[in-house]
């Protein structure tokens, strides 16, 4: 997507203080039309951005040009100077300290700690400029010393202005709407802004309470409400109204966290800084914190407690000199003095739990210290039981592989589509999906289809659309429960784009469409096309042919898993359970209660439960400008890789044209996020997959070396470059919330060294490039052996028995490849006695009681990675003996 607003704020202001700079100390020419041009150029952006932010205003922008203007180049930089270094006075700048001097006293933050942390109200309402001063200082007189927080007020007079405030500013944290404000603006805003407010009012629909209301103002404050919180949810919202208040309030509570008359100014002032004391809250970092500087005498386990192992010790204090004391202090095994238990919180865990699934829109959180890999166990083994049928993607993480073995549960493999031509694989199409459920029901086996488990998103970026899955699963079978691996897609639910795309909200959007009444009708009216007369459903194509909607009387039961410590800030294994699950205290809470039992630890680490609990407060305070920064640093990246010749001529990035079929394709755009905000909200919105924009894919096989290769000894090695996944002709490169512009421009620095190099290379050596060698075909899940399979001609298959019976040695050989080829051909067909998994690419090539074919050995003998688990390289594969080939396979 094109810059941030907030970044093209941060580039404009250092512009503008740069060229202001050399025009006071002459190192510019004042009639050079060409810096003069771009420096106003420069300043009437900033006027029209300044208009959304607290602080400085169009009013300061308009006299530093006018100060320009006169020739006051000296008076210029210093309101440029004092304006930027008001703005470091925020939860997050892009600001750093050059030669900014201290705030100037009357711009310092009042009374008392000038290190509170400042964030910015709108106030939606047309005013007069003097009318917005006197607003303004009653504001700023509500201030105490005893103020936690300190804020400031944008105030915009339009519909239009407010959703262009909340889409540009990341400050602004609440929201004060008087129902006095117009429709549209008078600001000149970019075609891209514009286009993206046009798209957001539109996919908001009249709110049924409105029309049914006889306040003609209703509808209008409705509208734009839910325009604002489709567009950040996490914002509060405040409404301040005169007359009919009482019949306002008893209307709009749904949307507006208290309705105001214009005299309550001191309450409202209050309800904001109390809602954002309840975000700043972190309840267990908190108490280890009390926890840390109470004097106490240790009694029990744990020798490291309080340092007294290591303070007095005479060969390990540098732990101490290198992690600090407060580490030592934090460490205790008790549950007591207010630290609560991880197995049974009741206090300050609870609440931390608590305030977690609110940020991300879940019903219930549960904290897990040992990684997302124990997460998926958890919900495996609390929702299935030996018997039941779990669908699931053969590419996901191996941790789902143990689980289902662990639970028992017949697994049915579901396929996702290859891409051949870069050795991974993409994700599962819906129309699978359907068709294996409809397989189920046509054998009358549809009730035994517990759960579906799904990646989202898959470690190359693409991403499911949740809401479509669900509903067109849940169609078929109304009480299925999914869950979704999102690993590596936490940070998503802090975006107004990206956030539809995540299981939680996705489960929120489907609970509220199911009891709608209008859905009703929709749901009956579909039903005719589906069923005939006797109530039998028709064949498959028809059903396959129609995007489906579930019964009103669906349940909604989702489970997301995250790698919280991947994508947000926590310690290593920090991880995340949400839970959506509407019969979840009917049906799963002993069950999931006994699970988390029995793959928690009792000794928990505190300071992941702690960094758990800040990462959770960032996010809500400042989620919104880290992620879209994330993604802007992303497109920068891919951008500079597509324009630059060079790099072009060596790397190329990977669109949605490469990782998405066309079939599954909606769009034309091959980079919808790179064209404007609006065309990747609407894509995101319509397409079945998109791709994960902080994702970079690079296909370097005219590098002439293959992925691992370039990783270690190129990117590692030499430059210090960390990336996490390879695949034979592929580089992934991930940002992150903690990612800088200055990071990024390194690596686009390192990539133009290694292309130079790779030139020289191939010019010296005249080889070829890696791109002429033949990668084998990924391949697809072969089946399992009959003895494991479930009734009738379904896929499942029964993993626990044959992981079981492949750890009896008695009845288990090696065999090395070309040995297994010889079976094949003789007509046989081998079972893998364990798991297979090389990294890359990361999943079981071969999982218990799956027959081993040919494609798999000509693709495990093509691979050359350094990490195979569940491989031997001396003695070769695990094959259990004596097992019948299965009748009509393709071995």
């Amino acid at each position: 997507m094109p810059s941030s607003p907030w970044r093209a704020r941060s580039d404009a202001w250092e512009y503008t203080r740069y060229f202001v700079k050399l025009l006071a100390l002459g190192g510019a020419d004042v009639s050079d039309q060409t810096t003069i041009t771009e420096l106003f150029r420069s300043l009437r952006a900033l006027e029209t951005i300044e208009f959304y932010w607290a602080g400085i205003g169009q009013r300061q922008v308009r006299e530093i040009r006018e100060q320009i203007e006169q020739g006051q180049f000296s008076l210029a930089l210093d309101h440029v100077r004092s304006a930027m270094q008001g703005m470091k006075g925020y939860i997050n700048s892009d600001f750093e300290d050059h030669d900014l001097p201290p705030l100037a006293e009357e711009d310092a933050p009042q009374h008392g700690d000038p290190s509170r942390k400042k964030f910015e109200v709108l106030v939606i309402d047309q005013m007069s400029e003097n009318d917005k001063e006197i607003y303004e200082q009653e504001v700023r007189a509500l201030r105490t010393p005893g103020d936690a927080f300190i804020y400031d007020v944008v105030i915009v007079p339009s519909a239009e202005d407010a959703v262009a405030a909340v889409l540009t500013n990341p400050n602004i944290l609440a929201v004060i709407m008087r129902p006095g404000f117009s429709d549209h603006t008078k600001q000149p805003l970019s075609r891209d802004l514009k286009e993206t407010i046009e798209y957001v009012q539109s996919q908001v629909s009249d709110d049924p309470l409105a029309q049914s209301s006889d306040l003609g103002s209703v509808q209008r404050v409705l509208t734009l409400a839910n325009t604002l919180k489709r567009v950040r949810p996490e914002l509060d919202l405040y409404l301040v109204a005169g007359a009919h208040i009482e019949d306002l309030a008893g209307q709009l509570t749904r949307r507006f966290r208290r309705v105001f008359r214009r005299e309550d100014q001191l309450e409202l002032h209050l309800s904001l800084l109390r809602r954002i004391a309840h975000l700043y809250d972190t309840p267990f970092f908190n108490a280890i914190q009390e926890h840390a500087r109470r004097p106490a005498g240790v009694f029990h386990a744990l020798p490291i407690s309080r340092g007294g192992s290591v303070v007095d010790s005479k060969w390990i204090t540098d732990l101490v000199d290198f992690y600090g004391l407060n580490l030592l202090l934090a460490e205790t095994s008790a549950t007591s003095g207010g630290l609560d238990s991880l197995l049974s919180p009741v206090g300050a865990i609870k609440k931390a739990q608590a305030l977690a699934a609110r940020a991300f829109g879940a019903k219930r959180t549960y904290f897990v210290t040992n990684g997302t890999s124990t997460a998926n166990k958890i919900v495996h083994q609390a929702l299935v039981a030996p018997g039941d049928v779990v669908l699931v993607d053969r590419n996901c993480h191996k941790s789902h592989h143990h689980a289902l073995m662990l639970s028992g549960a017949q697994v049915s493999y579901l396929d996702a589509y290859p891409l051949n031509d870069f050795a991974f694989y993409g994700a599962v199409p819906l129309d699978r999906i359907k068709q294996i459920l409809l397989d189920y029901r046509a054998q009358g086996r549809l009730d035994q289809v517990k759960m579906i488990t799904l990646t989202n998103c898959t470690f190359d970026g693409i991403v499911y659309d949740p809401i479509r899955v669900m509903q067109e699963c849940l169609a078929i079978k109304p009480d299925l429960v999914f869950l979704w691996d999102e690993a590596w897609f936490a940070f998503a639910a802090f975006h107004p784009v990206t956030r539809r795309r995540t299981a939680m909200a996705a489960a929120q959007h489907l609970e509220g469409h199911l009891k709608d009444p209008a859905y009703a009708e929709r749901y009956e009216e579909q039903r005719s096309r589906l069923f005939d007369t006797n109530g039998e459903p028709l064949s498959d194509e028809v059903w396959m042919n129609e995007r489906l909607i579930p019964s009103p009387d669906a349940r909604v039961r989702v489970y997301a898993t995250h790698s919280t410590h991947k994508t947000l800030t926590a310690l290593r294994q920090g991880s995340m359970v949400h839970v959506y699950d509407q019969d979840f205290v009917r049906l799963s809470e002993a069950a999931f209660n006994e699970a988390y039992m029995t793959h928690t630890s009792t000794s928990p680490n505190y300071q992941i439960l702690a960094s758990l609990d800040l990462g959770r407060r960032q996010v809500e305070l400042e989620g919104f400008e880290l992620v879209q920064r994330q993604l802007d640093l992303a497109t920068s990246l891919s951008q500079a890789i597509t324009r630059n010749p060079v790099l072009r001529n060596t790397f190329k990035v990977l669109t949605a044209y490469d990782l998405i079929p066309g079939e599954y394709r909606g769009s034309q755009r091959p980079l919808p996020h790179s064209d404007s905000l609006a065309d990747m909200w609407e894509a995101w919105d319509t397409e079945e997959f998109v791709v994960d924009p902080s994702r970079i894919t690079i296909e370097i096989s005219r590098t002439g070396v293959d992925g691992d290769t370039f990783k270690h000894t190129h990117l590692m090695d030499r430059y210090g470059i960390q990336v996490n996944k390879t695949s034979r002709n592929t580089v992934l490169f991930m940002t992150n919330i903690g990612t800088t512009r200055s990071g990024v421009a390194y690596l686009i620095e390192v990539l133009l060294k290694l292309a130079d190099l790779f030139a020289e290379e191939q010019l010296e050596n005249g080889h070829g490039v890696a791109a002429d060698e033949e990668i084998p075909p990924l391949p697809d899940f072969s089946a399992f052996a009959p003895e494991y399979r479930g009734a009738g001609d379904l896929p499942d298959g029964d993993l626990r028995t044959a992981f079981f019976k492949g750890q009896d040695n008695r009845q288990v050989q090696y065999r090395k490849g070309p040995e297994l080829l010889a079976e094949i051909e003789a007509g046989r067909s081998p079972v893998s006695a364990g798991f297979v998994t090389p990294y890359p690419p990361g999943f079981p090539v071969l999982v218990p009681g799956q027959i081993i074919t040919r494609d798999v050995l000509e693709f495990m003998s093509a691979l050359d990675t350094r990490e195979i688990h569940g491989y031997d390289a001396t003695r070769g594969y695990r094959v259990i003996v004596g097992t019948e080939a299965l009748p009509g396979a393709d071995v």
